[in-house]
């Protein structure tokens, strides 16, 4: 899926939306790429003279890979995190570089999903963790 399908499916628009590409695998993996541009809104000030994806974004951009696992089921609803476990940075993301992510379900009920993923540079994790969220009708 390019940006504009990805619209179909996720509600976050620019310039929260942070997924460039997405597709799902055979096995049900989620699999995301965003490119660090450098102009984003987020590194203006994280860090002066040495550009850091913050940890926070990081997370926002698995969420939005595991958004995608949900299809379907996401249309007319909104995923709200419910939680966010076992996260963990390994490196630093800079502009430049392409964040690939890996998102799966590991279980649901009713209107909650629980999920894992993790996000990698150039095959070297950057960050991991479980995060969870509730699909509250509307947009």
């Amino acid at each position: 899926m390019d940006r504009e399908q990805i619209k179909e499916i996720l509600p976050h628009r620019e310039p929260m939306l942070l997924i460039d590409r997405a597709w799902l695998d055979e096995d049900g993996v989620a699999h995301a790429l965003y490119h660090v541009r450098g102009d984003e809104f987020f590194l203006q000030g994280h860090f002066p003279g040495n550009p850091v994806v913050p940890g926070v974004i990081q997370c926002e951009i698995m969420a939005q890979a595991c958004a995608i696992l949900l299809g379907e089921q996401l249309k007319g609803k909104t995923p709200f995190y419910t939680g966010i476990d076992k996260v963990r940075f390994k490196a630093q993301v800079r502009p430049g570089d392409d964040i690939e992510v890996t998102a799966e379900v590991l279980r649901a009920k009713g209107p909650f999903y629980f999920t894992k993923c993790t996000a990698s540079v150039r095959g070297a994790l950057c960050a991991q963790g479980e995060l969870s969220f509730a699909l509250v009708e509307g947009r």
